[in-house]
């Protein structure tokens, strides 16, 4: 018989819904976790990659001698035969792979390639290179094509003539990188037999051993795929990608393990970006605060790839919307999946508009917000973030300040700007699909020592997932979390998914909890021929097997697990419906400083609440959505690809130029569960955290000064020149 598929009622549970450490924290606080780029092997060789580091390129030849000549070179070969061009900057100019006995051996030998190439006339880097007449095309359907319409254009028109208020603006976006501190690689076992393990940095790790078994030559039940531990992905890491590809080639030339991870110019060159945006917009409002119209014409700009930006208008209700949107294609690296791909871009230039709005009436930003926002939860969420962030106390929350704050109530811990700074807040919203699907499974195993093993092939990106997959069990068997053991991150075990779209814990946590349920009722029927009763008549609860109608019979765990003998119970759970749910939403708010002197912006405190179902562990939600608002503070105020357009090379290729929040940038940071959220199911929500954060900086910036900065990221001489246009 099927047991019930539910959840507990959120008052009985015991250890989900709770803040628990995660169970691999000690093991990343020692340096014991092992990752990809830690593995060692008997006879393992180091690979290098060689690339042409220009956008556009004519080789006439390629010299590998230097290299191997070397001493403990092992491997040098071309990863294309008569490569004459060079079509992008990415993965297609990778022209060499060097192998070494030694991590230096291998640099020294990718640096001893001498490559003779002249490069192309147009480097086909900007909207007006790859315009050009005559201009190499990039794309099937050319450089520049549309790629999105929705809405009346004339309707649209003629409610903007209408409005009481317009505003016309561009907001653009720059290319932002994962920045992941592991870069991308794997470490392929494969001495020449008929099987091999690869220890790749992925966010799918179940569904990586068809690929890296085609590349080997085997079948995909020969190949096993691990990731224990991650240093970050961000949606760059689903496939086995081309270094993927040709570590698998090196490893089937020598016969003996390889280990190829990119240096970090290549994980900034070749491994995927967030597309850039440049959206011009032309939105009016009446009298009451309902935007009545919004026009926008938006470019996408991801390289040789799409590009992403959902099609305005985004989260807000418009009565008339026209959006055309343009992909414009460039010879540099293609857009990839970044946590919510699209959706900041959008968020910054939305809520920047709704803020513009909102300041031509004069009205509240926070009512302006509600006002045109269809959302229940996201009205709550907006006032919660506004109270966190004082803002009913903030002097100038219909209009810009004009002169540094003087002393006033602020929150408790709130912190105050430098001396002649001048201070301002600013709100922005959140959505996302989150949700589950269907593909993973759990085995729970129970000795009869009593120990308990939950086993599923998901991999942790650092959200905490290794966590629930041995919480869930002890909830639902009345035990502490650290009596069950998680194994995760090996194709071997049960199936999990690609942790992507924030659809990890929608799907695997449902498997993990049917697993449980199967396990419990597994041994409800062990414990009827000792207790007597019937199978679903009975508690788990601190250890103990108690019958609900007679509190005088149970037993311990472990003299319930010794009635298994030489049988132990192993089940396997499955995806169920029932389970999850999709919908999340978050506010954020943003309180920052503006020296009108230097034009410097410092963050000081930001808040967000977020909904998320039942919390599984109200730490690990807590540290996503602080994670979310950093990457949000990050995009707003630092991160940006630059790239030279004359020669078509990347000039931010390192963590020096390419600069990211650091530890002194970061702001008290107020992470909220939205407790109105009682939805009895899981989803995930890490993603909807990062999506705001731009945008609702952005508008405290104006807040604060006046001065609207309409580009990313808002650094001094843009602060400058945006006072200086305000005079």
């Amino acid at each position: 018989m099927e047991p019930e598929i539910r959840w507990k009622d959120r008052d009985d549970l015991t250890v989900l819904d709770r803040s628990l450490p995660r169970v691999d924290a000690v093991a990343k606080v020692t340096g014991t976790a092992r990752y990809s780029h830690d593995m060692r092997l008997p006879g393992m060789v180091y690979a290098r990659l060689v690339l042409l580091p220009w956008s556009r390129a004519r080789i006439q030849g390629i010299d590998l001698a230097p290299a191997q000549a070397l001493p403990g070179v092992v491997h040098a070969a071309l990863v294309e035969e008569d490569k004459e061009l060079v079509r992008y900057l990415g993965d297609d100019a990778l022209v060499a792979v060097v192998a070494a006995e030694s991590p230096e051996q291998a640099r020294d030998a990718a640096r001893a390639v001498r490559i003779d190439w002249t490069p192309e006339d147009n480097p086909l880097i900007t909207r007006e290179q790859v315009s050009e007449e005559g201009a190499s095309s990039l794309a099937r359907r050319g450089n520049v094509w549309q790629s999105g319409e929705r809405g009346d254009e004339d309707s649209t028109q003629r409610a903007l003539q209408g409005a009481l208020v317009m505003v016309e603006a561009e907001y653009s976006a720059p290319v932002q990188h994962h920045a992941c501190l592991e870069t991308h690689g794997c470490v392929v076992d494969f001495r020449g037999g008929d099987e091999a393990t690869v220890y790749a940095s992925t966010q799918a790790v179940s569904n990586n051993p068809r690929s890296f078994a085609r590349a080997l030559g085997l079948d995909a039940a020969q190949v096993r795929v691990v990731c224990e531990y991650m240093g970050g992905g961000f949606g760059s890491k689903f496939g086995i990608g081309l270094e993927g590809r040709v570590a698998c080639e090196v490893a089937r030339e020598l016969g003996r393990p390889v280990h190829l991870m990119v240096d970090r110019p290549q994980e900034f060159l070749m491994t995927g970006n967030r597309s850039g945006t440049r959206q011009v917009m032309r939105a009016g409002a009446d009298r009451d605060g309902r935007i009545v119209a919004l026009h926008v014409e938006a470019d996408k700009f991801g390289g040789v790839s799409g590009g992403s930006l959902p099609t305005p208008p985004y989260i807000y209700r418009v009565e008339e919307a026209y959006a055309r949107i343009h992909t414009v294609h460039a010879a540099l690296d293609g857009n990839r999946a970044m946590r919510a791909p699209g959706h900041p871009q959008a968020s910054f230039a939305m809520e920047s508009m709704v803020d513009e709005l909102a300041t031509e009436l004069g009205m509240d930003a926070v009512e302006m917000r509600i006002q045109n926002l269809a959302s229940e939860t996201h009205h709550r969420q907006l006032r919660a973030v506004a109270r966190a962030i004082g803002w009913d106390q903030h002097p100038f929350r219909t209009s810009p300040a004009d002169r540094a704050l003087e002393s006033h109530e602020r929150p408790p811990g709130c912190p105050a700007a430098p001396p002649g700074w001048l201070e301002g807040i600013g709100f922005a919203v959140s959505q996302w699909g989150a949700g589950g699907r269907r593909g993973a499974q759990c085995e729970v195993r129970i000795e009869s020592d009593g120990s308990v093993t939950s086993s599923c092939g998901v991999q942790d990106l650092g959200t905490g997932a290794r966590s629930y997959v041995a919480a869930i069990v002890a909830e639902e068997l009345g035990l502490e979390r650290d009596q069950v053991t998680a194994r995760i991150g090996d194709s071997a075990l049960p199936p999990g998914v690609a942790s992507g779209g924030s659809v990890t814990t929608g799907s695997v946590a449902p498997a993990v909890q049917h697993a449980a349920l199967l396990a419990r009722e597994a041994m409800e029927e062990r414990a009827v021929a000792v207790l007597g009763g019937e199978p679903g008549g009975f508690s788990f609860e601190r250890g103990r097997i108690t019958r609900k109608d007679d509190a005088s019979r149970s037993i311990t765990w472990r003299e319930a697990c010794a009635l298994l003998g030489e049988e132990p119970v192993s089940v396997v759970g499955s995806f169920q419906r029932e389970l999850h749910q999709g919908g999340v939403h978050g506010a954020q708010a943003a309180r920052v400083a503006v020296d009108p002197m230097t034009g410097r912006v410092k963050v000081l405190d930001m808040a967000c609440v977020q909904d998320q179902g039942i919390p599984l562990n109200r730490a690990t939600v807590r540290s996503q959505i602080n994670g979310g608002m950093v990457q949000g503070l990050s995009y707003a105020l630092f991160e940006q690809r630059v790239v030279d357009p004359d020669f078509g090379a990347v000039l931010t290729a390192n963590f020096e130029d390419y600069k990211i929040a650091g530890a002194k940038d970061i702001p008290r940071m107020q992470p909220i569960i939205d407790e109105g959220d009682q939805r009895s199911a899981v989803m995930g929500m890490a993603e909807a955290t990062g999506v705001p954060g731009a945008g609702a900086i952005a508008n405290a910036v104006h807040n604060a000064c006046g001065a609207r900065v309409r580009a990313l990221p808002i650094t001094p001489d843009r602060v400058l020149e945006a006072l200086g246009r305000k005079g």
